[in-house]
């Protein structure tokens, strides 16, 4: 055997490089596909990557893009760089109960860089660079294949020779293709994923170059494997699964470049043979590698635990429900149930979604539940992948399984609920990785099926018809993650007793001002989830406005008795309880709100408004100076505040309100308009008539902004253009209050003076 001859000559590790290709199987020998020079290979990877993923790059921001980037200060130049590395993946601190502990500062640097070259939140620019990185990534999928498959070889120049072009070729297409990227490519947020699997490869590729043979004559490079580390703690800033490839450089190592016989090994350690020499433990070098790359991944983990604080991220029964369950038999076998999803979405991408969440997939609470199947199906199947893995008499094979399960297990290990409780149930974006593993055993399968088949050019054929199908399947996935109407509604016949699903699609209604549409799945949200206070709160709010007020208070009032600390259904109680005229009750639910969340501008306009119909001037005034000072730019307040104190008489304080407000939202014509009422009510005419007319010149159809001018101008005396503005103000609204009185007013006038004259 090739393992044992190694073992008994120990030739150095360079010998050894240069004379696997004569001693182990070709794979591409048994492979029917195409053969192709390594630089049009990784053209045609190229293209066809592109191709799958063109048409999503004018897509919109959909889903998580608006917490992650539109809503993230840390994209904005007024954000300190530096607080980047202490604030989480959505800019929130990691020191705050609430964070998700999401650390991915580099990703968000490159949000930032995008925000920054566009000049603003324009998606495409977004878009583009995701498409470019799933790119980049499958070209450099040929290389880390022709590894995995082939072996590590150089050339007496020192060059990597690729001794499987045609099974790496396959194995690079299947990963470019698999519609299961779709969520990273098309989906904005994906950029950690797929900057996270750039590094991830990065680490492996330096990390084989530290086995090239060197002037000196070293069997290994000490800076190389110190760079692959540097790479995986690049790799794990752009998303924590990027640490994980520490440990697959390690098994890569024992594997390929030590030769380990892992169940020699095993058989050795259990019967206590001092002769692990000869099982090539202690080849030269490797436990020094191991040693440096287990001491990188501590000090990283650690740093990172540093900076994440020591509590554990907060996540609710309906992210996850499984982690929740009381009996450990539960947890255990729904998480084994999930695993066999995520199997099944490797192996047959059709049914994809963009959350699996709030009852998607209900719990399996008994043997009795007839999807106890696929977990055995799974656990049969990589139990005979293992046992392959480690007893075949064919070190080739044996190698290139345990590679391949190797990418396909322990990349998804910090997804798998075993170390710590994660967000979701089943998500797309964390099989990216695993995927590599998937691409390697699928490839290798198909060499063993070419030995075997009498006509390999229907197999082939067979494989061009998969790579077809899922080049279709990615364009269309990728199509539908181009707007949040076409993810949402894609989602209803994948995960249909998913409430999370029929909310987003109510939201997406709401927002285009379809309220009676949104009502319906507002509605159905909360019946297969009689705790989704967020539905009922955006469902409560659309009642509110159709005055359907008593359904609205009920809604709220048990959102914020199921989530005492939710400060947004709080103030939405306190709006209704308003309506109703029970100004107690609100002014009681404003301030719970306020407790729960201390910065919350718009409670305390609402609470000013609840002042103000209760002719309590002084509290409402500093209602709305608490709102402006929390949100410099609330329009509202700082427009409530000039009409109040012009109202009551105020007219120097309402100037100086009106000043104050126009110097920090210079642009905003509403304040404009308000100021300028002040004005004329002072005699400032001229001052007055230039804020009219440019509160007029942003915003021409407004009636009242004519017809207010028409009364400075009637004021004035300038009755001309009195007379114009009011008749557009009618024009524009001929049941303007006041206006046809007035304009009356001035004809008369203006036909009592044409007597005069006459």
């Amino acid at each position: 055997q090739i393992f044992n001859q190694h073992n008994a000559e120990a030739p150095n590790l360079e010998q050894a490089f240069h004379r696997m290709a004569q001693m182990e199987p070709n794979l591409d020998h048994d492979v029917s596909w195409f053969l192709l020079p390594s630089y049009w290979a990784k053209m045609v990877v190229a293209l066809i990557s592109f191709l799958c993923f063109a048409n999503s790059y004018d897509g919109d921001f959909v889903f998580d893009d608006s917490e992650a980037i539109i809503n993230n200060k840390d994209l904005r130049a007024e954000t300190p760089l530096g607080d980047l590395w202490y604030h989480d993946f959505w800019g929130s601190k990691l020191s705050s109960n609430t964070s998700h502990k999401s650390y991915r500062p580099l990703t968000v640097l490159t949000f930032r860089i995008n925000y920054f070259f566009a000049g603003g939140f324009y998606p495409v620019g977004f878009h583009v660079i995701n498409i470019i990185l799933h790119c980049t990534i499958s070209v450099l999928m040929i290389d880390v294949f022709s590894i995995l498959l082939g072996g590590l070889q150089f050339s007496n120049k020192g060059r990597r020779l690729n001794l499987a072009p045609k099974s790496s070729l396959l194995a690079a297409l299947l990963f470019a293709v698999h519609p299961v990227h779709t969520e990273c490519v098309a989906g904005i947020v994906g950029r950690a994923d797929l900057l996270c699997a750039l590094f991830f490869l990065l680490s492996f590729l330096g990390y084989c170059k530290a086995f090239r043979e060197n002037k000196e004559g070293h069997t290994f490079s000490v800076f190389w494997v110190l760079v692959s580390v540097v790479l995986g703690a690049i790799a794990m800033l752009c998303k924590e699964q990027g640490i994980t490839i520490l440990g697959l450089n390690a098994v890569f190592d024992a594997l390929v470049i030590s030769k380990i016989n892992l169940l020699e090994l095993i058989r050795k350690l259990l019967y206590k043979d001092k002769a692990l020499e000869s099982a090539g433990l202690l080849r030269k070098g490797l436990l020094f590698r191991i040693t440096l790359l287990m001491c990188g991944g501590a000090s990283i983990l650690y740093i990172r635990w540093r900076i994440m604080g020591t509590g554990p991220p907060a996540f609710t029964e309906v992210d996850n429900p499984a982690s929740f369950a009381d009996s450990l038999f539960v947890r255990a076998i729904n998480y084994n149930y999930y695993y066999s999803l995520n199997a099944w979405l490797l192996l047959c991408p059709w049914w994809l979604c963009f959350d699996w969440s709030m009852g998607c997939i209900p719990l399996i609470k008994s043997v009795s539940d007839w999807r106890i199947i696929a977990l055995a199906a799974l656990w049969f199947c990589l139990i005979g992948l293992i046992c392959q893995a480690l007893c075949s008499e064919d070190s080739h094979k044996r190698r290139i399984l345990t590679l391949g399960l190797g990418f396909l297990i322990i990349p998804f290990l910090p997804a798998s609920n075993l170390f710590f409780r994660v967000g979701f149930v089943v998500a797309e974006r964390v099989i990216y990785l695993p995927s590599i593993g998937y691409c390697i055993l699928f490839t290798y399968g198909f060499s063993l099926l070419s030995k075997q088949a009498k006509k390999k050019k229907i197999l082939a054929v067979a494989v061009l018809g998969i790579l077809l199908i899922n080049v279709m399947r990615c364009a269309l996935r990728s199509s539908q993650w181009r707007s949040e109407e076409q993810l949402f509604r894609s989602a209803l016949s994948v995960c249909p007793l998913n409430a999370k699903v029929h909310y987003n699609v109510g939201k997406n209604l709401a927002d285009k001002g379809n309220q009676s549409a949104a009502i319906k799945y507002y509605r159905e949200a909360v019946r297969l989830n009689p705790k989704y206070v967020h539905a009922m709160n955006n469902l409560g709010n659309i009642l509110k406005e159709r005055n359907e007020l008593h359904e609205a208070e009920e809604l709220l009032s048990l959102a914020v008795q199921i989530q005492p600390d939710f400060a947004a259904a709080w103030m939405n109680l306190g709006i209704v309880q308003n309506s109703l005229r029970r100004f107690e009750e609100a002014e009681q639910s404003y301030w719970t709100a306020i407790k729960h969340r201390k910065k919350y501008p718009d409670c305390y306009y609402n609470l000013g408004r609840l002042y103000a119909d209760l002719n309590r001037h002084i509290d409402a005034l500093n209602a709305w100076r608490n709102a402006t000072v929390l949100k410099p730019e609330h329009s509202l307040a700082w427009n409530n505040m000039i009409i109040l104190l012009d109202n009551t008489g105020n007219l120097a304080q309402a100037e100086a309100v009106g000043r104050e407000a126009l110097e920090l939202i210079p642009n905003d014509h509403s304040l404009m308009f308000s100021l300028a009422n002040v004005l004329g009510k002072s005699q400032k005419y001229k001052e007055s008539e230039a804020l009219f007319l440019k509160a007029i010149k942003a915003n021409p159809n407004a009636a009242s902004y004519h017809g207010n001018l028409a009364v400075l101008y009637h004021r004035w005396g300038n009755l001309d253009l009195a007379k114009k503005h009011y008749e557009v103000s009618l024009k524009l609204d001929p049941m303007a209050p006041g206006t046809k009185e007035n304009y009356n007013l001035l004809r008369r006038k203006l036909e009592q003076l044409q007597k005069k004259g006459g």
